[in-house]
């Protein structure tokens, strides 16, 4: 749906700019050979063949086959050849390539610094000349090239780098794509004498631990500005309120000794959700600030430029114009969740002065409550880092239990586990396992395709090249003979490794297994190793917030636990406008789908919302296996030592929703977790209720979680049960459901979730908004 919004003099003046100057497209990987220059030659070649004038200039194979044979017979204009530091160096050469005038020039590593008596200083500024004069460019760059990212980069992993560019580059590109490589694949590319390293790159940047901290930032940088372009498309279509997966913490604070506990739980939440923080504070213009309040105030502002946040001081007239403010500036700020402390009150001051936190929850939709328990008298500062051992400081010669020596015994049995993954179909999940799967056969590896799913797209179907496939069973169901992948034909075949795409594939009825992701866990246990695609949008715990960007419930789901089970998972990365042209010529889908593609899940706002989300899932993934490896390096910052999260749940639609909140809480904070349901002893159960309390029984253990029934004798005790049994546990943080009661019902009936706010006050409280 286009916006009917009028467009401003300025934003008619940059389209028409836009139609004369050329397109930058910058392709970002994490380091040097993980085949940006490839996928850019790759990238010329396709457009070639499409009839566009494309040439290459200072392009750098570093004698890679894999990129020399992307080379091909693409036109090449020479470019400017000097030493620095008896380095040769490329500059591109501007006159030629004027005179030339292709559509598009491929040229490598746009932070490149220019010989000194070039025209401009930088290659950068190369490339803003030829789109200023028509010319199209796609280049290449790594993250750490980026000013501020380098900085970190250098922080955590001694990298350093001489020639960048401003931070705000990738802003100026119309497309830029991730090329997204893990470690593991990396380092094998360096152990088969595919690129060869300098001895400075093989004693700093090619460690593992390193590596995955380069691809970590690569991940995040790039969802950032996604996030960016998301939230600018949402002020053109006037949406407003949360958008997207960015976490956006909103913390409410006073000129008090404890704020400052507030805002460092604020601050941990936020970066242990890669999200961003905000602190607001409220005064009365009317009431002149004590000398002890303005110390505070002083304390907060430094406190939280220190946490990078966003401080701001609301006015308000009353308190009980205070949840209007909150919650208005929470909207503005397209907050996720507001962040403030138990109350105080009584239940009696409750009835007389109102509660904040209850009106809150009245008026907020779409935004999660965080209320924090103050334990400091007890507990000391409650942010704590976590003191874990690294990998040098357990012992080697500590002697294994005999489950643990079972455990090893089964992975090294095991087959290795690969899995692609994408923000949505198209995006060319299954060309690049074709494609690794000729790559693996060409070195002598016996690879062998399990199950393709083409979807009739002929560029993927051209990649099965001379690979083998093992045909499929047929399964009569009902009359109707259905097909499905053949695992005891693969078992027994015994390949090296098969390809399987679709991970998330329900099998037909009367299959050995249900689901095709343990048709794969069978093939792994039997030693043979497994290269497989899905989507992000198929990951269990991912099933509310995509329902959410897209109004489509995803039916067929792969439970977390699989994912961290791979060796290696990565993400293949296009811009939503790349899709959505591809969908458009007719290579995702027939064309008489397309306009209904467009229309519906493939718009650009789903499309943009499910980018972020897949870098940012699989950024997640990468900083959990970096924090298993060495327990030193995350990005995300500590997180508190044994936290136990508790998620309460009714037999309402959104019981499933919570416990995946509950899960991905809890697999984030290290903590274990427990779901819980509390049947009244007079009500009947009905056949219904059973059902639907064994399909939550049945999500929980799946997702890891204990699932508890608990009995209470009414309504009005179901709080005191669920506390009772919180304390036992020495829960840190209980999840609910916002309230659905209507007033009338809620003075008839009371409400839980108050009731819970007003005995948990030694405990953390999510109250989690209903969609």
């Amino acid at each position: 749906m286009e916006t009917f919004k009028r467009k401003t003099p300025e934003e008619i003046l940059m389209s028409i700019y836009k139609l004369h100057r050329g397109r930058l497209e910058i392709l970002i990987g994490a380091v040097s050979g993980s085949g940006k220059t490839y996928h850019m030659l790759r990238e010329g070649q396709l457009l070639k063949q499409q009839g566009i004038d494309v040439v290459i200039c200072a392009v750098t194979t570093s004698q890679r086959s894999e990129t020399v044979e992307q080379l091909a017979d693409l036109e090449r204009v020479p470019s400017i050849h000097w030493t620095r530091n008896n380095i040769e160096q490329k500059d591109l050469n501007l006159d030629v390539l004027l005179e030339r005038n292709p559509e598009v020039v491929l040229v490598d590593s746009i932070a490149h610094r220019n010989r000194p008596d070039a025209r401009f200083m930088t290659r950068l500024e190369d490339i803003q000349y030829l789109l200023s004069q028509g010319i199209s460019v796609i280049t290449t760059a790594n993250i750490y090239d980026l000013e501020g990212v380098r900085e970190v980069a250098s922080r955590m992993t001694g990298i350093e780098v001489k020639e960048t560019v401003p931070a705000n580059t990738l802003s100026l590109a119309d497309e830029v794509r991730l090329i997204d490589v893990t470690p593991e694949t990396l380092l094998s590319r360096i152990a088969t004498g595919k690129f060869h390293l300098s001895q400075a790159e093989t004693n700093i940047v090619f460690k593992r631990g390193n590596l995955a901290i380069l691809r970590e930032l690569a991940l995040r940088h790039v969802a950032e500005g996604v996030n960016d372009s998301l939230e600018k498309h949402n002020d053109e279509m006037g949406n407003v309120g949360p958008t997207g997966v960015t976490e956006k913490i909103l913390v409410s604070a006073q000129y008090h000794w404890n704020s400052s506990i507030y805002i460092r739980r604020g601050q941990q939440i936020a970066k242990r959700l890669n999200g961003e923080l905000y602190v607001v504070t409220f005064r009365n213009p009317q009431d002149k600030m004590s000398r002890e309040a303005e110390t505070f105030k002083r304390s907060l502002v430094k406190l939280v430029k220190k946490v990078n946040g966003e401080f701001e001081e609301l006015p308000f007239s009353s308190r009980r114009s205070l949840p209007n403010i909150l919650v208005k500036y929470a909207m503005e700020h397209r907050a996720t969740r507001i962040v403030l402390g138990h109350s105080k009150q009584t239940l009696w001051q409750e009835c007389w002065q109102g509660s904040i936190i209850h009106d809150i929850l009245k008026k907020t939709r779409n935004v999660d409550v965080f209320v924090i328990a103050d334990r400091a008298e007890h507990e000391g500062e409650r942010i704590l880092p976590t003191k874990v051992k690294g990998p040098n400081e357990s012992s080697v010669y500590r002697r294994l239990s005999s489950e643990e020596v079972d455990q090893q015994i089964e992975r090294i049995k095991r087959g290795q586990f690969k899995v692609y993954i994408g923000s949505a179909p198209g995006v060319g999940k299954t060309y690049t396992m074709l494609r690794e799967g000729n790559d693996l056969e060409r070195i002598g590896t016996n690879v062998t395709i399990g199950l393709l799913e083409t979807h009739g797209r002929k560029e993927t179907g051209a990649q099965v090249g001379s690979l083998g496939m093992i045909p499929r069973k047929v399964i009569d169901y009902r009359g109707t003979l259905l097909e499905e992948m053949d695992t005891e034909e693969i078992i027994r075949q015994a390949p090296d490794v098969v390809l399987v795409d679709e991970l998330a594939h329900t099998n037909v009825p009367g299959s050995k297994n249900k689901k095709r992701f343990e048709d794969v866990i069978e093939i792994l246990n039997a030693g043979i190793s497994v290269i497989t695609t899905m989507n992000v949008q198929h990951l269990e715990s991912l099933n509310d917030a995509v329902e959410q960007i897209t109004g489509v419930r995803v039916r067929e789901t792969v439970p977390d636990h699989i994912l961290r089970l791979a060796d290696e998972v990565q993400l293949i990365d296009v811009a939503p406008q790349s899709l959505q042209q591809r969908i458009r010529e007719g290579k995702v889908y027939a064309l008489d789908k397309v306009e209904q593609s467009l229309g519906n899940f493939f718009k650009t706002g789903n499309l943009i919302a499910l980018r972020e989300l897949a870098l940012r899932e699989i950024a997640d993934d990468v900083d959990e296996r970096l924090e298993s490896w060495e327990r030193t390096s995350s990005l995300r910052g500590p997180w508190r030592r044994q936290e136990v999260i508790y998620v309460c749940v009714e037999l309402t639609a959104h019981a499933e929703s919570l416990i995946r909140r509950g899960f991905r809480i809890a697999h984030r904070l290290k903590a274990t977790w427990y779901v819980t349901y509390v049947q009244l002893e007079d009500s009947e159960t009905k056949e219904e209720d059973s059902v639907r309390i064994e399909a939550l029984e049945k999500l929980t253990e799946r997702l890891g979680g204990h699932f508890n029934i608990l009995q209470a004798r009414r309504r009005s005790h179901i709080a005191t049960v669920l506390i009772t049994q919180a304390n036992e546990h020495k829960v840190t943080q209980i999840i609910v459901g916002q309230s659905k009661l209507r007033f009338i019902q809620v003075i008839r009936k009371g409400s839980v979730v108050k009731r819970l706010l007003r005995a948990a006050r030694h405990v953390d409280v999510l109250v989690v908004a209903r969609f």
